[in-house]
């Protein structure tokens, strides 16, 4: 196939292919991060009636721990929010609660922490998306260690740390290998029309101070190889020149298609027909910071939706958890999502959701709750799924 320096644009499916396999069998925690479609299929397939069924919000639609991390508004400011709203649609927030509970729990388990811990989990996520509801969700001081270390990590990170993670070089190109891969002769010209049209351009200048008048350039493109659920979609990394003389910034630009959502939606709610609309419109509802610095555009005939990468955005990581840290891990994360949510609702809706989750409480100790149930049963069919998936990786593999 060649290195990925001399990759054809026609060979990525193939690449991507083996490199989606290669991510998705390094642990159970990455399988349920990058198997978002099975999640539903595996949620319908449970008996209809024992999810509570919650006001009709935008959801995250993928809201595992890692999509979740510090995120920075247009003014410098910096909070935990969701940082991927691929799947946003109108729905169930139920389907969000669920999501994050079962990346919680798997790992939880792959930290080889004690099985109740698993139980105190669900508890924990309950507890603290209610008072989200409640509006007195744990504040940033009540996080978790390793919350904590990412946000003052995200705070003082700067252009040149950026730059070195993502480009590994200072100079105003785009480095190819591993991550980046070349582009067609007709996608470099479709990057560099979409960097010319109004809204575009508005978004290149909106950050950091510019002059809303400072011309645009773009300065190097690559296709970029990177997450996993996402895997085989149109990915740039587009890095831009914006200004003049001495006032002359850099910015990269990740540039990503968006398709439609696997996440089911309520019948009836109206949401914008083009999919990168939809990602832009979801994500100025549940994530803000995020929102305001997203534009949604087309390369060619694909969907696709922009955005400036900050220094400031970063992932949350909870590959190995104390069983404090799990517990705190649990509330504070929920109380993110059910910010997302409750923003959406008056405070009446917020009561009677609220209210709705009560409800489905077991009446006795000895019954499971519906989060409980959900997530165990999604446990076995992600964990089955998982070990089928390392067996055939592990055959590939062995057949070169």
């Amino acid at each position: 196939m060649g290195s990925q320096k001399s990759l054809r644009p026609a060979d990525r499916a193939e690449a991507l292919r083996l490199q989606q396999t290669l991510k998705m069998a390094r642990s159970a925690h990455a399988y349920v991060r990058g198997s978002t479609v099975k999640f539903y299929e595996w949620l319908e397939a449970q008996k209809r009636g024992t999810l509570p069924e919650g006001p009709a919000v935008w959801i995250c639609g993928d809201c595992h721990a890692g999509n979740l991390g510090p995120v920075a508004a247009t003014d410098g400011r910096v909070a935990i929010q969701i940082r991927d709203l691929d799947q946003t649609v109108i729905g169930n927030p139920a389907h969000d609660i669920i999501r994050l509970a079962l990346s919680l729990a798997t790992a939880s388990r792959g930290s080889d922490l004690p099985g109740v811990t698993t139980a105190h989990i669900l508890e924990q996520v309950i507890e603290g998306y209610q008072a989200a509801l409640r509006k007195d969700a744990d504040a940033i001081d009540d996080a978790p260690k390793s919350v904590q270390i990412v946000m003052k990590r995200s705070v003082a990170r700067s252009w040149k740390q950026l730059a070195n993670e993502r480009l590994d070089n200072l100079k105003p190109t785009i480095p190819l290998g591993s991550k980046f891969w070349g582009l067609s002769k007709a996608e470099r010209g479709a990057i560099a029309e979409l960097f010319q049209t109004p809204s575009l351009r508005h978004l290149a200048t909106s950050l950091r101070s510019r002059d809303d008048d400072a011309p645009v350039e773009v300065l190097d493109a690559a296709y970029w190889m990177k997450g996993c659920s996402s895997l085989g979609l149109l990915r740039f990394a587009v890095l831009l020149g914006i200004g003049s003389g001495k006032k002359r910034d850099q910015a990269l630009m990740d540039v990503k298609e968006a398709i439609s959502a696997a996440a089911p939606r309520y019948a009836g709610k109206k949401m914008p027909k083009d999919q990168a609309e939809r990602v832009v419109k979801g994500a100025m509802h549940l994530s803000p910071h995020l929102g305001k610095r997203m534009v949604a555009g087309k390369i060619e005939r694909h969907s696709v939706f922009i955005r400036e990468l900050l220094p400031q955005d970063l992932k949350v990581e909870i590959e190995q958890l104390t069983v404090p840290d799990a517990m705190k891990a649990a509330s504070f994360l929920a109380g993110v999502v059910g910010k997302a949510h409750a923003r959406q609702m008056d405070e009446a809706t917020c009561k009677s959701w609220s209210n709705e989750l009560d409800r489905h409480r077991p009446k006795s100790l000895e019954a499971p709750s519906w989060l409980w149930s959900s997530v165990v049963s999604l446990i076995g069919s992600h964990e089955m799924a998982y070990l089928e998936h390392c067996r055939k990786y592990s055959t590939q593999a062995a057949a070169g």
